[in-house]
């Protein structure tokens, strides 16, 4: 037992950098996540994952697999996309999520298209699904400030946030917060796909956001203790897919990802909060 689990991350460095990594960006993405869902903006967050890839296509384009152009080229792509579907929306009589959903199948095309005009089919598994098991010494400075900045960020705006999350027009009635904190959450959105397209890539970072904070809704009630829940699954399903990818061969992402869908399914039928359970054998009330 102790050669299967504790044996690859004490004698390989690569998977203590793989792991220090998942650990980075379960801190960071992981709350962010949470917030997303209870804002029900979860394929927001998946629209959003796409729409970096057009500016880390130009990054790659202009310095090839650079860590920084890409990074800078995903936040730009990002933010302009998340400020053109709030303009689109607020200037038509169209709605945010088909806005955000034509903007992210352009920037999907787009971002696809320029990295096959100059970059291989490995270039383009690189960017897509990401190379955790391959962090440098840069990449994980890079995610580890990304999760330092989320979490004091968060810590600042959390009181705003969650009476936004729970009744966003009486928070825009009482306070001048509500339109500075949406956009500085759909700033945080960003910066973590990209954090999370450095390892996981654009079509799994979102994966490792949503998936533990849907797993923790059925384990917890309150904000707080969703948030802890969340953290813990997506730590166990990082740890579980490194192993996953280690013994059996599998792509590292990917794998990650699948353990966290177990986590998630296993959450949703067992779950204490609201899972098929919890619905089909509810607790006995006390009786006087």
């Amino acid at each position: 037992m102790n050669t299967w689990l504790v044996a690859p991350f004490a004698e390989f460095a690569f998977m203590q950098r793989a792991l220090l990594g998942c650990l980075a960006i379960s801190l960071g993405s992981v709350p962010v996540g949470v917030f997303l869902m209870l804002r029900r903006m979860s394929l927001t967050g998946d629209a959003m994952a796409h729409a970096i890839l057009p500016g880390a296509a130009v990054g790659y384009l202009v310095a090839g697999l650079n860590l920084g152009a890409m990074t800078i080229g995903g936040v730009i792509a990002g933010l302009v996309v998340a400020l053109l579907s709030g303009a689109v929306t607020r200037m038509t009589v169209l709605r945010e999520d088909a806005s955000l959903a034509a903007f992210y199948l352009i920037s999907l095309a787009l971002g696809v298209l320029l990295i096959s005009l100059r970059g291989s089919n490995v270039d383009l598994m690189h960017v897509l699904f990401g190379t955790v098991l391959a962090l440098n010494d840069d990449a994980l400075v890079l995610l580890c400030a990304i999760a330092t900045t989320t979490l004091l960020t968060l810590a600042a705006i959390f009181r705003p946030l969650v009476l936004e999350c729970a009744d966003p027009r009486f928070l825009a009635s009482v306070s001048r917060w509500s339109g500075p904190v949406h956009f500085i959450f759909l700033a945080l959105v960003v910066l973590n796909l990209v954090a999370g397209f450095q390892a996981l890539g654009t079509l799994m970072a979102v994966g490792i956001m949503i998936l533990p904070a849907a797993a923790a809704r059925f384990w917890a009630a309150g904000i707080g203790a969703m948030l802890v829940v969340a953290t813990g699954i997506a730590l166990l399903a990082s740890v579980a897919g490194l192993l996953l990818s280690f013994h059996a061969g599998l792509p590292s992402g990917p794998a990650i990802i699948l353990c966290a869908g177990g986590l998630y399914l296993l959450s949703l039928g067992f779950g204490p909060v609201g899972s098929l359970a919890a619905r089909l054998w509810p607790r006995p009330h006390l009786s006087a």
